[in-house]
């Protein structure tokens, strides 16, 4: 077989795979027997492997490929990924019903499009002329981690949508859930628990962990699929309902949920509601309400959004599941932050096909005001279907019941006296509990305190195994031979940790202070306190008083900050940090010249950074958004932006290239 007749059989193989693999994990019917699928897919194997120029990234034999990554990239989404106003009462379903009716106008044609509301993993899928070419998660909405390889291994993703080149979109921006269904999630777990791991508590977490593997090859051994319900950015498709997204989406080759409806009133919602609740445990997949779209997308447009979800959309959720249990113990549990929780441990009952063996008991008051104890019969719940919760203690007649439980008055980590703040207990070692440690290193590590690039759960967990980080400040002793005994470590992993950590050393004051983890002390805080006292010493010896002169901090924020500097444990690490750490002070900010002004940036910034930016714009008295709306002053554009431009455009409000956000700024005496 020559070059030319190569070619040709490889791409007849390439769609005949193609359709096989659609009829089979999307349409759930086998079109072909499996002896004579393997030997086209071996066939096709072949062929590239003899032809290697014939290769390609949109392949069937290329789902999994690739090496593991260090660590996920963060990507900005083409259109923000938004949550859900939701509720479990009929009452609230109802008000949302009148309101989006009366927002449209009397007589209009309201019609809803009804779905189940899956209990997964979101996830963003952008296609480029028909092929795959990213994916991520949700994040925050705004970002999420790449997990394009993860998300290949997927049988019912497709790699190429379906269709003719004028068939298929020039680009298209599509939302689904990733899940995993609850038999094959049940035998995972059983596999896990035979190796000696540790299983999964959900088929969400399953789902959510298998996405963020390093490695592909991992992801591509767990049970995953996916249903696409949602276009966040489309160009090339003629699309009026929501309807029509979904046959869009089928028609491209993407699975789209078999129980999805029409309705046109509240009626037809709530009987709607009440089948798929009375179908949920035969659905094979965890589902926790429906979700009610406005099926007219130009209306849509119209009625906008909040900053958090769309008023076009709402989620009727279910009552979470109960069934009744033993407590077998109760034992205190230390957090990062150092909040003591009582965990009771249960007799394993299942409750929507997940086995519950813990639950969470909040606070002491919480187990005072329930009269929890062990031994006692209970009535359990997941809540939203995902956390358990212990609901009520069940008496008998004539039982005898154990005693009260008490938290103890020592850290069962470090044996640091505990402390109560309101209805929590909780250790005041911030920096020498062994509990609290990992949390704090993560934590202190983090992207927007110190960043130190490689420094993540797994690595931080290792060192405090092996006795090479005891307390905080030991992160920068460590050094790179130590880390090559380690498991992972390679020579250059090690001397990249090794110098990210000494450039860290050299830290802005408000990072530093948010790595602490000081309680109360978020980004804005942080900055604040580091603009007004402008020296960690001033800060550690202000008072409550003193505290109290900056805005935004009242009294209970203030006693939070002092105590955190009063306790000997935490000054004795803080002063052994700042033997390590070199503070650079804040800049002071420079003028009000952008005050009132509202920005938004997308995309990449060859001078400045978009952090620098972000910061220099807030530092004269401008304000920074996520999201476009028109109250928005200017959106500045980098290389490669997002979505924002099209919506600011679409608004009206002025767009800026670079190099006019930077005339701007020297227009207002701004220097870059």
């Amino acid at each position: 077989m020559n070059a030319k007749q190569a070619k040709s059989r490889v791409e007849a193989l390439r769609a005949e795979v193609r359709r096989h693999d659609h009829h089979y994990y999307v349409e759930d019917r086998p079109s072909i027997a499996d002896e004579a699928y393997d030997t086209l897919y071996k066939e096709l194997g072949e062929l590239e492997e003899r032809f290697p120029a014939l290769l390609t990234a949109d392949s069937p034999t290329q789902r999994v490929a690739g090496r593991a990554l260090e660590k996920f990239r963060s990507i900005e989404h083409a259109a923000p990924m938004l949550s859900l106003d939701s509720d479990r009462e009929p009452e609230a379903l109802l008000r949302f019903d009148e309101r989006l009716r009366r927002l449209l106008g009397e007589g209009a044609n309201v019609a809803y499009v009804l779905e189940p509301k899956l209990d997964g993993a979101s996830v963003e899928l952008v296609y480029e002329d028909g092929l795959l070419i990213r994916a991520a998660t949700r994040g925050d909405g705004v970002r999420g981690e790449d997990v394009t390889a993860n998300v290949r291994t997927i049988p019912t993703v497709p790699l190429r949508l379906r269709g003719s080149k004028k068939e298929v979109p020039g680009f298209l921006s599509v939302r689904g859930e990733v899940v995993m269904r609850t038999v094959p999630f049940e035998a995972l777990n059983e596999r896990l628990l035979a190796e000696g791991s540790a299983p999964f508590a959900n088929p969400r977490n399953a789902a959510a962990g298998a996405l963020r593997q390093l490695d592909p090859r991992i992801t591509s051994q767990r049970p995953l699929e996916i249903y696409c319900y949602d276009i966040l950015v489309e160009r090339g498709l003629a699309v009026a309902t929501q309807w029509e997204v979904l046959e869009a989406l089928k028609r491209l080759g993407l699975r789209v949920n078999e129980r999805v409806r029409r309705a046109t009133t509240v009626e037809d919602i709530f009987e709607y509601h009440a089948a798929i609740e009375r179908d949920r445990d035969d659905l094979g997949y965890e589902i926790d309400g429906i979700v009610v779209k406005l099926d007219d997308l130009a209306a849509r447009e119209g009625l906008g959004l909040t900053s958090r979800h769309p008023r076009w959309a709402y989620a009727h959720k279910f009552p979470p599941r109960k069934e009744i249990t033993k407590v077998l113990s109760i034992v205190p549990s230390v957090g990062r932050t150092g909040v003591v929780t009582p965990i009771a441990f249960l007799l394993p009952v299942e409750i929507g096909g997940v086995t519950i063996s813990r639950a969470s008991l909040h606070n002491r008051e919480e187990v005072k005001r329930k009269d929890v104890r062990e031994g006692d019969r209970v009535r359990v719940q997941r809540a939203g279907d995902v956390i358990p919760q212990v609901v009520e203690v069940i008496h008998e007649d004539g039982e005898t019941r154990g005693p009260s439980w008490a938290m103890p008055s020592a850290c069962p980590s470090c044996g640091t006296g505990l402390i109560e703040r309101g209805p929590f207990t909780v250790c005041p070692n911030a920096f020498g509990c062994r509990a609290q440690l990992v949390g704090h290193i993560v934590h202190f590590a983090s992207r927007n305190a110190l960043d130190i690039e490689g420094l993540g759960d797994e690595t931080a967990k290792q060192l405090v195994d092996v006795g090479l980080v005891a307390s905080l400040p030991d992160i920068f002793d460590i050094d790179a031979e130590q880390l090559v005994a380690l498991e992972g470590f390679a020579e250059k992993s090690a001397e990249s940790l090794v110098a990210a950590i000494a450039q860290a050393a050299n830290a802005e004051l408000e990072r530093f202070l948010l790595g602490l983890g000081i309680p109360e002390v978020g980004e804005a805080v942080a900055r604040d306190l580091a603009a007004h006292f402008g020296a960690i010493e001033a800060l550690r010896d202000a008072s409550a008083e003193d505290l109290q002169t900056v805005p935004g901090i009242g009294p209970k924020m203030a006693e939070q900050i002092t105590a955190f500097f009063g306790t000997p444990e935490n000054a004795a690490t803080l002063e052994r940090l700042l033997k390590r750490v070199r503070l650079r002070p804040p800049e002071k900010r420079r003028s009000s010249g952008l005050a009132g002004l509202k920005f938004v940036f997308t995309g990449t910034l060859e001078g400045l950074g978009r952090r620098e930016a972000k910061e220099l714009v807030e530092a004269n008295g401008a304000k920074v958004s996520s999201a476009v709306s028109k109250a928005t002053s200017y959106v500045v554009a980098g290389s490669d932006p997002g979505s924002k431009l099209d919506e600011a455009r679409s608004l009206g409000v002025e767009v800026l290239d670079e190099e006019r956000f930077v005339a701007l700024l020297r227009e207002k005496g701004i220097h870059a």
